[in-house]
């Protein structure tokens, strides 16, 4: 199953990393918004971190951030774009969150934006982004919760899917996704959607 998904982002990279944000007012509210929570001492850790927009965005404002992504395209997409930008504090590496050992209590905040969704396995890494938190740390997230869709998404998302137009993604409710949050052991302190359709973005904290 990896590695079915790992083909679908490897076979569309090039095009993801082509085409435009389809909500940039959005997309720089959540960008702004993740800033007040970063300090210059901070070591933060992307997971899903795609063609490496948002990791190199917010570059500047840590010392350092690890971004992962299960697609070796997209990692070598985001390594060029870092060598074009002249950022060294970004370490790009083709991995799967799943497999990620011996980083246990290593970061200061963690970001995973339109992954969530994508996992089957989605409590568990909730667990695993838990324990790789420093306490206090934070998790900032935005994430398309299916079941607040309109019909007419999710009726097509199946179709999509069977033609190889879009991966798997897991139907739950925005409210779904506080509860496994708080069974893993997080607290939300910023929730905000955006409009009908629009992920959820989500900051949460690790108890001190």
């Amino acid at each position: 199953m990896a590695a079915n998904k790992k083909q679908f982002w490897d076979k569309i990279a090039e095009k993801y990393s082509r085409d435009p944000i389809a909500d940039p007012q959005s997309y720089q509210i959540k960008l702004d918004i993740t800033r007040e929570y970063f300090r210059p001492d901070m070591r933060v850790l992307e997971i899903g971190c795609g063609t490496g927009s948002t990791a190199l965005y917010h570059a500047p404002a840590v010392a350092r951030i690890d971004a992962f992504d299960l697609s070796d395209t997209m990692i070598a997409i985001a390594k060029r774009k870092a060598e074009d930008a002249a950022i060294t504090n970004v370490h790009f590496r083709q991995g799967d969150v799943a497999a990620m050992n011996g980083s246990d209590g290593l970061y200061d905040a963690v970001m995973a934006h339109s992954l969530l969704h994508l996992l089957e396995d989605r409590e568990r890494v909730l667990e695993k982004v838990h324990a790789m938190l420093k306490p206090g740390g934070v998790f900032v997230s935005s994430t398309a919760c299916l079941r607040d869709f309109s019909f007419y998404i999710r009726a097509a998302l199946p179709v999509m899917q069977l033609v190889g137009k879009a991966p798997y993604v897991g139907s739950f409710t925005q409210e779904g996704l506080i509860n496994e949050m708080a069974r893993a052991g997080f607290s939300v302190v910023h929730q905000w959607c955006p409009g009908k359709n629009k992920a959820t973005f989500l900051v949460a904290t690790k108890a001190l």
